[in-house]
Formats: structure tokens, sequence, C-alpha cells
């Protein structure tokens, strides 16, 4: 029998090889936790629940007192004070409403959160294992991939390989050009393109062993229950074995690398052996258990362990749409899903058709009941499927659609800006969490498990070039998940985040980066708030009952970076009259920072954070600017803003010049500001000026650094000032008998001539007959 086991945490650092040098210097001020957060939220005290209603209260009160003693009492006090005055007044007003709504919504958020924290129980690991016993339902995992690092997709895919589900498939959507001429290019797309195969590879060995365990304890069910028992506990003690050997075989460079061995890998050995510590135990006491739940210990491992992945990429296909983003990368799969397509060369190209008939090379893109779709750079815990999908087929759940857990940020960031951003991160997956209590769940994209049949409800087909299109997922935002939300919503679907941390992604690690993702997320709010208003309209036309909370926090979720964005600029640049000022502002905005400090302390971070992410959305604040006009300009042209990933590489990626050049722009005016009030003694202005100042400028100093600065400035300069040469046309060649040999016959068969088609349409009749020659 084997030696009974200990289950406490092994080292990680034991069980890694040398580390290789990180590429990326630890800087001061860094994250120097690297334990993640239990994944069970703790339960919330009375007094802090009772204090978040107090909040609430006191934030309300405050604007109303506020509005009543200075703005009421100011118009009433100078009736002769002119039009620049109540323009300021009514112009004041407005940026402190909403600024006092965005952080009552805040708070209204974490309310909810608080209150789900407090009813959620965990499933028991075995209601799990009786539930998907003898289970026929699949889910197809899909991770959409476009030049990521080889290593960073490993980590997803291998956290997705590992998921304790019966039915598991995952496909891997590279989305590069897929003949790059660059050989550095060339070589990762092809490292990338191996993955899928290489992890099949590893999981074959232990997943033929635990199929035959349970192929042998199906044909001997009737053997004594010790024998039954050490069988068991032999296959547990060689699973554990094989995780701890691939454990001890990673290579940890960073954080993220010390998460995907600790928690990915050695948190699922940890659990089988105190799976096995159990089965010990009983066999110690005489006991086993019943030939059922032997039969469920069984399963569990060849859940494990049985897993298919393929790799696909729809650029080789010409009957797919090639729109560059990440949506639909994600239709082109999911549109072939339950046929079986021919690979037909055409003219150079390959379409893909349906065919009843078999042939060898044929595409087989089986149906599942359920979708993950997964981002590259983002993990998996090892119970992710099996407890969400357990909440979707839980009675009262049939409607949902997408359930999720908002993802939480990798601990031990090695930068000031990547702790900061994961700060923000961890504050985000609580206020997804309360958004549920109320109704106004958004579907989170980097994570989340859909039901097929809610996607074929909003389905759009169309004909493009001949092909149908089949678009679940809109494209015509960057944040597609959003805009789904709200589709899914209008066909009666709900969707529901799950109350635990189940989910890890990865943060930008510099400014270059960060600039990137949250332009992206500034992106396409605006273009979906009439949308929703259609929704609302046709919900009130069914006299279904729309909740207040719910549609202001859904207009807050898609609008307030655009308020607060211009808010936050009108406060900065605009010299407002000092008798608009008023303590009270302070007190309705003070609830707000408490409650985010002691989210912050709670989510093991500091108290003293909220400084840190004001000057970090300070220096963000041209970004988010530059986000919400490109929405407006989206809007009046109809264009599609193309997808840009956020870079995930050791090396630090480049700010664009005016993105760094803004923030010192603002240390300088918050300067001039306060030269300026001190002269008219307005100390209300001269206090607001001196925060901004020195907490822009500690900012820059942190998260962009004034090295780095001076490069990227220097870098986009140069870059605005070159001009590329302007390259010479080539000649239009004219078909003569004498080329006959060389002309292109099967794509003048399947395609015509386009420039003929183009010509004639045009009238030009010179070319028209250069062709006809």
């Amino acid at each position: 029998m084997p030696d009974q086991v200990q289950v406490s945490d092994r080292d990680v650092n034991s069980n890694a090889t040398a580390p290789a040098a990180p590429t990326r210097r630890r800087q001061w001020g860094s994250e120097k936790r690297s334990e993640p957060l239990p994944i069970v939220h703790p339960i919330p005290s009375k007094r802090k629940i009772t204090l978040g209603r107090l909040a609430i209260v006191t934030t309300i009160l405050a604007w109303m007192l506020y509005v009543v003693s200075t703005i009421f009492k100011q118009l009433a006090d100078n009736p002769n004070a002119g039009f620049r005055f109540q323009f300021e007044t009514f112009s004041y007003l407005i940026v402190v409403t909403f600024l006092t709504f965005s952080a009552l919504m805040y708070l209204v958020a974490r309310q909810g959160a608080l209150y789900r924290f407090r009813e959620h129980r965990r499933v028991p690991r075995g209601e799990l294992d009786r539930h998907f016993h003898d289970y026929s339902e699949g889910i197809t995992v899909l991770v959409p991939s476009y030049a990521e690092e080889p290593v960073v997709v490993r980590g997803t895919l291998w956290s997705a390989a590992l998921q304790e589900f019966p039915d598991l498939k995952i496909v891997l959507l590279v989305d590069d050009p897929p003949a790059p001429t660059d050989p550095a290019v060339l070589s990762r797309l092809e490292e990338t393109r191996a993955l899928t195969d290489d992890i099949a590879a590893s999981l074959a060995v232990p997943a033929a062993r635990f199929n035959a365990a349970l192929e042998e304890f199906h044909r001997t069910p009737h053997i004594d229950a010790a024998s039954q028992v050490i069988r068991l506990s032999a296959e547990y003690e060689a699973a554990a074995t094989w995780l701890e050997d691939m454990a001890e075989a990673e290579v940890v460079e960073d954080h993220v690398d010390e998460f995907f061995v600790d928690r990915v890998i050695m948190g699922l050995a940890r659990e089988l052996r105190l799976t096995l510590l159990a089965l010990n135990a009983a066999f110690a006491q005489g006991v086993a258990p019943d030939e059922r739940r032997l039969s469920e210990l069984y399963q569990r491992l060849t859940w494990i362990f049985n897993v298919r992945l393929e790799t696909f990429e729809r650029k080789k296909y010409a009957s797919l749409s090639h729109e560059a983003n990440k949506a639909m990368n994600l239709n082109a799969y999911i549109s072939l899903m339950g046929h079986r397509w021919h690979r037909e060369a055409t003219a150079g190209q390959v379409v893909l058709r349906i065919t009843e008939e078999e042939h060898p090379d044929d595409l087989v893109a089986p149906d599942t009941t359920y979708l993950l779709t997964l981002d590259a750079d983002s993990l998996l815990l090892r119970d992710y499927c099996l407890r969400l999908v357990y909440f979707l087929e839980s009675a009262g759940n049939e409607r949902v659609a997408v359930t999720q857990t908002p993802y939480s940020s990798f601990r031990g960031a090695p930068t000031r800006i990547e702790r900061v951003a994961g700060a923000t991160t961890d504050i985000q997956h609580l206020l997804h969490q309360g958004m549920t209590y109320y109704g106004a769940t958004f579907w989170v994209g980097a994570n989340a498990i859909i039901r097929k049949t809610a996607l074929e409800d909003i389905v759009e087909v169309e004909t493009v070039g001949g092909f149908e299109v089949r678009t679940y997922i809109q494209d015509r935002t960057v944040i597609e998940d959003t805009e789904s939300s709200i589709d899914l919503g209008a066909h009666g679907w709900k969707l529901s985040n799950y109350p635990e941390r189940l989910s890890y992604s990865a943060t930008p690690p510099d400014f270059g980066s960060l600039v990137v993702q949250r332009r992206r997320w500034a992106n396409g709010g605006l273009l979906i708030l009439p949308k929703l208003w259609n929704q609302l309209v046709q919900r009130r036309f069914k006299r279904e009952r729309i909740p207040v909370r719910e549609v202001l926090l859904r207009v807050n979720y898609m609008a307030s970076i655009a308020w607060a964005s211009f808010g936050l600029l009108f406060l900065l640049a605009y010299p407002y009259d000092s008798r608009l000022l008023s303590p009270v502002v302070f007190i309705a905005a003070l609830p707000y920072f408490l409650a985010m400090g002691s989210d912050l302390r709670d989510s093991g971070h500091r108290f003293s954070d909220i400084f840190r992410i004001y000057g970090f959305n300070l220096v963000l604040l041209p970004v988010n600017l530059a986000g919400v006009l490109k929405s407006l300009q989206q809007a009046i042209t109809g264009e599609k803003i193309p997808f840009v990933r956020t870079p995930k590489v050791k090396n630090r990626t480049a700010a664009p010049a005016l993105y760094v050049f803004v923030p010192y722009l603002i240390v300088a005016f918050s300067i001039l500001t306060v030269w300026r009030n001190v002269q008219q003694e307005s100390w209300g202005n001269v206090a607001f000026a001196v925060l901004n100042a020195v907490l822009a400028a500690s900012a820059i100093r942190a998260y962009i650094g004034v090295g780095n600065s001076i490069v990227d400035i220097f870098l986009g300069t140069l870059s605005w000032l070159f001009v590329a040469p302007r390259k010479p046309k080539a000649a239009r060649p004219v078909i003569v008998a004498k080329e006959l040999d060389e002309v292109d016959w099967e794509s003048l068969l399947y395609h015509g001539d386009r420039r003929l088609n183009r010509d004639l349409h045009s009238g030009n009749d010179r070319r028209r007959r250069a062709f006809m020659r």
C-alpha cells in the first residue's frame, strides 16, 4: 500500500530547474507578495455591509447638500453675475454630478458583491463528481492567438488541457499570416503551431494508463474493497507524481511562470494527493467508498488527461472572413462547428465546402453544448469548467447564456505600473461580481463559458464574395464582449459572474503595452449605448420589469470612461470660480475613496494605492480621451476599428510620443494653476492643483520613467518627421499571344478578370481596349 502522503504545499523553487535570469529588472516599489488570493471570497462582516450602505447614503446626501448649499445659493446670491458665471456654475455642477454618479455606482456595485459573497457556498467536490458521472455533453475551448509569444500560449493551453472535464476539445485559433517572409516570425509561428501536438503527445501516456485503469475497474467490480482502494491509490499516486515531475521540469523566469507551476500544475497535484490521503485513511480504518464513488474517482483521472487538441488557421481558407479582429477569428471556427468540411483547391486558394462524403483530409468540427473562449494570455484553475458548467445546469439558470469568473491579476509584479494596473484589475473583479447581483453583468472576453444555443439565437448571416459569413460575436467595436452582452439580453438571455477566483490574466508590464490595452478598452462603449436603449425599449414593450439600478450600472459601465475623462480634463484645464468649491464635494467623494482603499487592502494591496491609482489615471487621461474620440469618429464614419492586441513581451514596448508628452503637460499646467491661484488667494484650487501636480509627476516617474519618456518622445518625433519614399507605380501588363504560357488560367476561370470588370464599370476605354487585344 502507498505510504501516507503529506498534503502541504511543496516549495515551488525546489520543483523548478535553475531559473533563467529574468529579462525584466524588478523595480523598487514592485509587489513582493506572490501568493494569490483565496479562490473563495471571505464572508463579509455585518459591519462591512452596514458601512457600505452608509457610504451610499452619505454620497447621495452630500451631493444633494452641495447642490442646495453651493449651486442654488450662488445663483441666488449673484443674480446679476453674468453669463460666464452661470455657465461655469452649471458646467461645474454637471462635471461634479457625473463624477459623483460614477463614485456612487462603484459603491452600489461593491455592495452587491458583498451580498453575493455573504450568500455564496462552494459546491462540494463530491456533488460535482456525482453530477458529471456518465456525462455526455462537451466543451470546445477556443483560444484566439495573434502574434503571441509561444511560451505565453503554451501556459494557456496547458491550463485548459488540465481542466477536469469529461469531454474537452481545445482549438488554438492562430490568426497570424500563414506564410510570413521574415524568418524570425516564421520560426515563432511554427513553434506556436506545434504547441497542440506537443501537449497532446505529453498527455497521451498518462491518459492511456488511466483509461486502462478505469476499464479494468469496470471489468472486475466485485473484488474486495481493500484491493480496490489499493489499486485506486496507486493510480492517484501516479497522477500526482506525473504532475510533480512536470512542475519540476518547468523553467520559472517570472511571476507568471511561478503562478503556472504552483497554482495550475502543483495545485492540481495537491488536490490529487488530498484524495490520496482520504483513500489511505479509509484503508487504515478498514472501510472503502462504495462502487459508484470508486467509479467517479477513476473517472476523474480520465477527465484530467483525456483531451483533444488541434490548431486552426482561418487565413488559410478563402471562404472564411479575414477581418482583422478577435471576434471574427472566433466566429470563423464557430461557424464550422457541427459539419464536415472538404478542402477544395481553387485557383491557388483553398475553400471549405460542406460535404457528406468522407475524405482523408476533411476538416471535422464537432458541435458541443458549450464553448469556452479563452484569451491566449490567461490561465484557468483546475475546476473552472466543472464548476461553471454545473452552475449553468443548476435549477433556475436555464436562461443563463454566459458565465465567467472575472479574471484576477498575477501577484508578484516586477514593475510598479504592473502592480498598480493589477490592483485596478482586482477592483474590477469585485465590481463585476457586484453587477451580477443587480442583473447588469457584462461578458468580459478574457474567459467565459457560453451556451452554443445562445449564440445561435444572435447569429447574423450575410454573403460576402459568394460565401456565407456567420457572425455570432459582433466585430463592430473592439470591445466585442460588451456588445454581445447587449445582443444576448435582447433575446432574453442572462449573464452571470461566478463568485470565485478561478481565472487569471496578464497585466501590461510597461506603459507602452498599457496604452494599447486601455485605448482599446476606452473605444466602443458609446457606440453600444443606442443598442442598449433599443433593448430596454423591447423589454418595456414586453412589460418586463427593468430595475433602475441595472440600467444605471450598465450605462455607467459603457460611458463612464467618456464623461470621467472629459470631466477630469475640464477640472484640470478650466479656471473655475473658487466660489463653486465646497468641502461638501470632498465629503461626497470621501466614501468612494475610503471604500476603494478598503477593497484594495482586502485584495492584498495597500490602502495608499488610492493615490497611486489617481496618478495612474492622470497619466492615462490622454489614452482614454483618444479611445473616446475614436469611438466618436467611428460613429460618424461607420468604419470598423481593427483589433490591436496588447503586447505581452519581455522587452519594453515603446509608447506613442503624444501619450508620453501630455502627462508632462498636465504637471506643467497644474504648476501654472498653483501659481495663478496663489496670487488670487483661491486656496481650494491651489490644493487641487498641487495634488494633481504631485501625483502626476510621481506617476510619470514610477510608471513611465524619465529616461523612457525621452526615448519614446525622440522616437515618436523621428517617426513623425520621417516620410517613406513613394514607390513608382508598376506598369500594367498587357496580355498578348506570346504570354499565353504564363497566364494563370485557373484564376481567370474562377475569378474572371477582376481588373477588366473594374475598368468596364469605370468606363476606361483605353484600358478596356488593352485588355481586349
